[in-house]
Formats: structure tokens, C-alpha cells, sequence
């Protein structure tokens, strides 16, 4: 998938913000204010860094060598850099599900009852 395509589908979900708080080459998808994917514009290949379970982060590090690593300048136990460009589309779209869902989980009772309640 290229950075379009993720943008566009990252967009559709519900309470999706998109911003650049670390620069211009730096373009976060935030839920209800909260970071779930990170796309490095710069790098090449592209990069996207998305919040991972931590067990599963290292059961994909392990399947997906050279293509799944821990993310730069995260925290590595719950974020994984991905390099979307070369993955199979299916297992990119479902780990920016994961990544969201997990962060839209974390979120207070409150603001989780707020998004599923709005047309965000």
C-alpha cells in the first residue's frame, strides 16, 4: 500500500484526525486526539509505525525479518515500524485496525462512549 492509500483508508475511520506535529515529513493519524499510526513521507521505502500488542509485535518481527521491526524513537514493546510498500495490503489493513483499535481501548470510558456516539 502506498501513503494515498493508507491515508484514505486511515481517514475513514471514526474520530480520525490527520497532523504533522513532529514537521512536514511526519503525518499522524490520531483517534479522539491519540496517535495509532505514524508515516514517515521521507523514508524509502515508506515506513508506518503503528501500536502493536506486545506479544504479537514480536511473533511479526519474528515472521516478517527484514519488514517489521520496532519502531524508531517508540516505544518499543508497543510499536512496530512497518513497511507498508512490500507487505501484503490485507495484513496492513488489519494492523492499522489493531493499532487503532487498541489505542480507541485506551481511551476513557467517556470519550470511547463519545466517539461511538458521533459521526466523527
Amino acid at each position: 500500500m502506498n501513503i494515498e492509500e493508507i491515508r484514505s483508508y486511515s481517514l475513514q475511520k471514526p474520530g480520525t484526525t490527520e497532523e504533522f506535529p513532529f514537521g512536514p515529513d511526519a503525518l499522524v493519524f490520531k483517534v479522539m486526539g491519540k496517535m495509532y499510526a505514524l508515516a514517515g513521507l521521507e523514508a524509502t521505502p515508506l515506513s508506518l509505525s503503528l501500536k502493536c500488542n506486545p506479544a504479537r509485535a514480536v511473533n511479526l518481527r519474528e515472521e516478517f525479518e527484514d519488514k517489521i521491526t520496532g519502531a524508531y524513537h517508540m516505544n518499543k514493546k508497543h510499536w512496530n515500524s512497518i513497511l507498508p510498500e512490500v507487505l501484503p495490503p490485507a495484513l496492513v489493513i488489519e494492523l492499522i485496525d489493531h493499532s487503532y483499535e487498541l489505542v480507541v481501548n485506551g481511551l476513557p470510558k467517556k470519550k470511547q462512549a463519545e466517539l461511538k456516539n458521533s459521526d466523527l
